[in-house]
């Protein structure tokens, strides 16, 4: 007799404590939406869970940009990262520097 195996793909219902936007998911296992959040200069910025009580806020960059190639919203604005904080605990998203090169490889 054969097995019968059932892959449940939960609907999760995602929302951004700074804006109005709201989102789906339909996969199994550990996710993070992100989306350009207008409540946050169009920066790309995680989501929540529906019902989870956090908030999530930008951390702007403290060190010298220089010619670095780093992560600036729309006002131009370096950010290093943006924290998501809940009752139990805190996740970090960091924006980290574009590498460039220069010359022939």
């Amino acid at each position: 007799m054969a097995a019968i195996m059932t892959y449940l793909n939960p609907e999760q219902h995602w929302v951004c404590p700074n804006c109005t936007h709201e989102d789906v998911s339909y996969q199994a296992g550990v996710v993070t939406r992100m989306h350009a959040c207008k409540g946050a200069a169009l920066m790309t910025m995680p989501m929540v869970l529906a019902g989870i009580d956090a908030k999530i806020e930008l951390v702007e960059r403290g060190d010298y940009v220089g010619s670095d190639n780093v992560q600036m919203d729309a006002e131009g604005k370096p950010w290093m990262s943006a924290i998501t904080t809940r009752e139990d605990g805190q996740d970090c998203v960091t924006y980290a520097p574009h590498a460039t090169t220069q010359g022939v490889i």
